[in-house]
Formats: structure tokens, C-alpha cells, sequence
């Protein structure tokens, strides 16, 4: 990009464009760098800060949370690593700057890229995943310790062991954790596994060492011999900085052996204790059911159903025979109530009947088809009608009608 005689860049346009500039070299976008880490910094993020230097020149550096979780070695200021990343320029500071993919310690040469390589290839093949990993027995009866019965490993697991979780069996399968011949030996003690009769979890253990000692933990054969182990399988190899291919695929990674023995078993001491307490509250609460179960009886007895049941009775009877002596002086009282009622009905009845009507001076006009005359209208001139009186009755004949309106 070329400028004219005089353009003047503000100081964003001239860092953007050195950026630019620097994400167009493709040798910049994959770049590895060797020398010293300085003023390295961990961020409450998980980012890392560094600087690379050499007696010439400094780089800084960057290595975010993703990429430092996948560290196999704890990087520190003072010790020589090789970073590799893309260039770039941090904007905010003006600064040019590694942003680190990969980063390893220089000087392990062909051991560790192998071991950078095997890595990958297991972790693709999914023999890392946590899903295929098995969970640890919580009161093993046999446990199977893999390692040098002359190593100090064996002490310290067999140690720890019965100071926690003395119920267990250990059965010692000497396996050589050191030597060319180390890989060989420990698949064979892997296999020899699927012999022992009633065996829960396995621990294979060995002491600290360089990498070169621990490369039989790093082998390809060890790896899928552990993934096919009859039980669950706990590594504790070398110190807790120390990380191995076998570490990556075992059931558990413990960081030590003692740790590894810790992970196999229960804590003796700690489960008695629990006993202890629950059988504690146990009491309590049955101590506290006891005194209240001793209530509710004392509330029970003291009730006059169980103290004076006769008693009681006796005056249930009593209340019964009131009851009924109400029901019957109810029933009388009823009774002539209702006699009075129907006697005064009768008297109505009887003074509204038509007998009484015609003692009082009333007759019935009836016409020869025996229907009662209501109205002048059911009559005509010259007929005949019978007149029934309180005594006997009577033929008339009609000879005049007077309507109501000519009554008047």
C-alpha cells in the first residue's frame, strides 16, 4: 500500500496497518520461537503472560486459557521453552505479539515430540474421554499394585493402604517401571490381571524420574493395555507435575503413588467416625421417640375411657336413658297435638259438608239429569227441576227466569 508525500497516519490507521501487514506473511501465522520465559504472569482468567528473550532481543507473548489447560509442563520464568503461534500486533499497547498455540520445553527433542504425537493420536482415538472411563470400587476386598517390589512406591502404597483400609488384600504383581524393557513388562503385569480371582481395582505406581525414565508409562502398548484392563485402573507416576500417556487414559490419575493408594480405598478412621455419629443420632432420635411415645401413653391412660371405663358406662347409660325418656314425652306431646289438629279438622269438615248447608236454610236446584244448577242460564221456561231441602225434596216447574241483570 503504497502513500502520497505528506498522508499522515493517526497512530490507529498506522498499527492496524502494520497489522495488516503481519497477517499477510504466512511464515508469521505459524512461527516457532525458542528462548528464555521471563515475566511470566497467570491471570485470574487462565490466560498466561510471558516474555521469550534471548542476550538480544525480548518477545512478548500470550498463551490463553484453552491452549495453557493442554500444557503438559508447568512453565516458569527462568527455564527455556519453545512457543509456537501467530504474530500479531496488540492494537490497544501499539506492541507486537506471539499469540501462542503450542508450547513446549526446549531441549526434550525427538522424546517429547513423540510423546506430543502419540498424544494426539490416542486422544483422537477417544481413549482420553472421561465416558469410558470406570469408577473406582468404594470398599475394595483386592487390590492388584503394579510396580517395583524394590522401589519406594511399593512402601508407600503398601503403607498407606493398611493405615486406611486395612480389610483389603494387596497382591503384589513385581512389574520393572524403568529400562528399555519397562513398556514390554508392564503390559504383561496388565494381562496377568485377568488371572487373579475376586480382584476390584489396580494400581500401577512408580516414583519420580526424568522423562526419559518414565517413557515406558509412555508407550502406545501400555496405553491400550491399560484401556483393556479387566478392572479400573490408578496410576500414581512420578510427582504431581509429572504427567504421562498412561496418566491420560487410566481410570483415575493419582499424582503420586501414596495419592494413588489414597484414591483405591476408604478412609477406616473417617467411615468409623461416620458409624460413630450416625449411631449417635440414631440413639438420640430413639431416645426422643421412646419419651415421646411415653407422653402420648400418659395422655392415653389418663383418658376416662381407660382410667373409669365403668364409670364412664355408667354414665353413657344414664345420658341414655334421658335421651330416650325425651324422645317419648317428645312423642306424647306430638301425639295430642295431632289429635287436636284432627278433631278441629273434622269440625271443619263436617260444617262445611252440604248436609249442613241445607240445615242452615239452603236448598239444591237440580235438573232432571241430576246436574246441580249454578246459574239462571241452565234454566228454561217451563222446565221441570227438582229442589232438594235439609228434609226432603221437591218437582217444581219453571215459569219465569229473571237473568242477574233484570234482577237488579
Amino acid at each position: 500500500m503504497s502513500q502520497k508525500r505528506g498522508f499522515v497516519f493517526t497512530v490507529r490507521q498506522l498499527t492496524r496497518y502494520v497489522r495488516t501487514l503481519l497477517s499477510r506473511d504466512r511464515t508469521l501465522q505459524d512461527v516457532s520461537v525458542r528462548g528464555e520465559i521471563s515475566d511470566l504472569t497467570r491471570h485470574v482468567s487462565g490466560h498466561i503472560y510471558f516474555t521469550l528473550k534471548d542476550e538480544f532481543s525480548q518477545l512478548r507473548c500470550v498463551l490463553f486459557r484453552s491452549e495453557a489447560e493442554a500444557l503438559t509442563f508447568t512453565p516458569e520464568s527462568g527455564g527455556e521453552a519453545v512457543a509456537r503461534g501467530t504474530l500479531t500486533v496488540y492494537e490497544p499497547r501499539g506492541q507486537y505479539q506471539l499469540v501462542v498455540r503450542e508450547m513446549t520445553p526446549a531441549g526434550l527433542g525427538e522424546l517429547y515430540l513423540a510423546f506430543e504425537r502419540l498424544r494426539r493420536k490416542l486422544a483422537e482415538e477417544g481413549l482420553f474421554d472421561e465416558e469410558r472411563k470406570r469408577p473406582l470400587p468404594p470398599f475394595p476386598r483386592r487390590i492388584a499394585l503394579l510396580t517395583s517390589p524394590v522401589g519406594a512406591a511399593v512402601h508407600d502404597v503398601l503403607t498407606t493402604v493398611r493405615t486406611r483400609w486395612p480389610a483389603a488384600d494387596v497382591l503384589l504383581i513385581p512389574t520393572p517401571v524403568s529400562g528399555p524393557g519397562a513398556a514390554r513388562g508392564i503390559v504383561r503385569a496388565l494381562e496377568r490381571l485377568r488371572a487373579v480371582e475376586g480382584l476390584e481395582v489396580a494400581i500401577l505406581a512408580r516414583g519420580g524420574g526424568s522423562m526419559e525414565e518414565l517413557s515406558g508409562f509412555n508407550a502406545e502398548d501400555v496405553a491400550r493395555a491399560i484401556a483393556a484392563a479387566p478392572v479400573p485402573v490408578i496410576t500414581g507416576v512420578g510427582h504431581e507435575s509429572d504427567f504421562t500417556i498412561a496418566d491420560f487414559v487410566a481410570d483415575h490419575r493419582a499424582p503420586t503413588p501414596t495419592a494413588a493408594a489414597v484414591a483405591a480405598t476408604p478412609d477406616r478412621g473417617e467411615l468409623v467416625r461416620l458409624v460413630v455419629g450416625l449411631r449417635r443420632r440414631a440413639a438420640q432420635r430413639l431416645r426422643r421417640a421412646v419419651m415421646r411415645y411415653r407422653r402420648e401413653l400418659g395422655l392415653l391412660r389418663a383418658r376416662p375411657v381407660l382410667s373409669r371405663p365403668r364409670l364412664l358406662l355408667a354414665e353413657r347409660r344414664q345420658r341414655t336413658d334421658e335421651v330416650i325418656g325425651a324422645i317419648a314425652r317428645a312423642v306424647r306431646s306430638q301425639g295430642r297435638e295431632l289429635r287436636q289438629r284432627l278433631l278441629r279438622a273434622g269440625e271443619k269438615l263436617v260444617a262445611l259438608s252440604p248436609e249442613a248447608v241445607l240445615a242452615r236454610g239452603y236448598s239444591i236446584t237440580r235438573l232432571p239429569d241430576g246436574s246441580v244448577v249454578r246459574t239462571v242460564r241452565q234454566l228454561t221456561v217451563g222446565a221441570a227441576a227438582e229442589v232438594v231441602f235439609s228434609e226432603g225434596s221437591a218437582e217444581v216447574g219453571i215459569r219465569e227466569l229473571r237473568p242477574p241483570d233484570e234482577a237488579e
